[in-house]
């Protein structure tokens, strides 16, 4: 590998992330301006704060990219107990924040921000730093697979007790990925698959709400007030917007109608208002995006850079997907933005660092 590979992939990775981003500025004006006007009176509110978020990564990641990442693999388990403290803080009365039913969201002082994206991240780097270290016997289940599963569990069972069954879900499909290509001896699962049966048909048939995302996911026309409406109101977003789209600014679906227009489901204005072209358009910026992180992945010089940037691609790969997946009606109704796009001012900052630190192991 040359260090010119290396560094044209670093350029590419930079246009693609700009114009995600550069993208999200837009859609998030666009598709919270009548709503931000009237909670707020102030129709550039939300894209004020989204900025804001953006700078503060923007500084972040300039800063990350200075560092040299192998430096990280001190700082593995602190990392991760800082990430399991801060899941913590959450259920704190006082500092934790709940909205929706959801403790999901730490407040201290005049800055918030939600751990789970902090918890994600500094669980890869953890993961990376162990999986590089338990290479000589990553096979043995007691001391290559048990410690890093059980970091794992203990971070997605806290994230899952928010509620937030998508990003815990999504954290361990990542961590999962991960030990595979470590080469963990997957089979190790299948008795913690045969145990977790009952606790998901717990999660998702017993508890009300989830249940009713399913049966909206499944016939969204029998509820069409209730389970079935934001699904049903995305379809005629991204149905409304046809080939070309009814233009920057036209959407309808945004009067309203669509719930958590500029988070959840941005990808539906997205697809109302700049048509096929631009969904399509989204969903091949993210392909060249996992395409260039798999790819300084496997270029990597050492482990803990291998691991690392897996983990960082595959993270940011599946919320893409779930994401649009949700938005398109191919999953149920998950709580996860679209990276890089969605109003979300934690998830933007961890993710460009995320891409910092891919820029990071590249240039090295």
């Amino acid at each position: 590998m040359s260090k010119i590979e290396m560094k044209k992939e670093s350029h590419w990775l930079m246009i693609v992330t700009t114009a995600l981003a550069s993208i999200g500025i837009i859609m998030v004006y666009s598709s919270s301006s009548c709503y931000a006007y009237e909670k707020f009176y102030d129709s550039a509110y939300y894209l004020k704060r989204h900025l804001i978020h953006f700078i503060i990564g923007l500084f972040l990641a300039i800063a990350t990219i200075r560092l040299d990442y192998r430096k990280l693999k001190g700082y593995t388990k602190p990392l991760l107990l800082l990430a399991i403290l801060g899941l913590l803080f959450s259920f704190v009365p006082g500092i934790g924040h709940e909205a929706g039913g959801a403790k999901r969201w730490v407040k201290i002082g005049g800055f918030g921000f939600q751990p789970s994206e902090f918890a994600g991240l500094f669980l890869i780097i953890y993961l990376a730093g162990a999986l590089e270290k338990k290479q000589g016997y990553i096979r043995n289940f007691f001391y290559g697979f048990m410690p890093p599963l059980f970091a794992a569990g203990t971070v997605v069972l806290l994230i899952l007790a928010q509620p937030d069954l998508g990003s815990a879900a999504t954290l361990l499909s990542v961590s999962i990925i991960m030990l595979f290509a470590a080469g963990a001896n997957i089979a190790y699962l299948i008795p913690f698959i045969v145990i977790s049966v009952p606790a998901f048909y717990f999660l998702i048939v017993r508890v009300p709400y989830r249940l009713r995302r399913i049966v909206g996911y499944l016939d969204p026309w029998s509820d069409t007030q209730g389970a079935g409406f934001q699904i049903i109101q995305s379809f005629l977003a991204l149905g409304s917007g046809g080939i070309l789209g009814l233009g920057l600014g036209a959407s309808r679906q945004k009067l309203f109608y669509l719930p958590q227009a500029h988070t959840d489901f941005i990808f539906s204005i997205i697809g109302e208002e700049t048509g096929l072209i631009g969904t399509l358009s989204i969903v091949v910026l993210f392909v060249i995006l996992i395409w260039l992180g798999i790819k300084i992945s496997i270029k990597a010089r050492d482990l803990f850079g291998k691991f690392l940037a897996l983990g960082i691609i595959v993270s940011i790969g599946l919320k893409a997907f779930v994401n649009i997946a949700v938005s398109t009606g191919a999953i149920p109704t998950k709580g996860l933005p679209l990276p890089f796009i969605s109003y979300g001012g934690t998830a933007l900052i961890l993710n460009m660092i995320g891409v910092a630190l891919l820029l990071n192991i590249a240039e090295k």
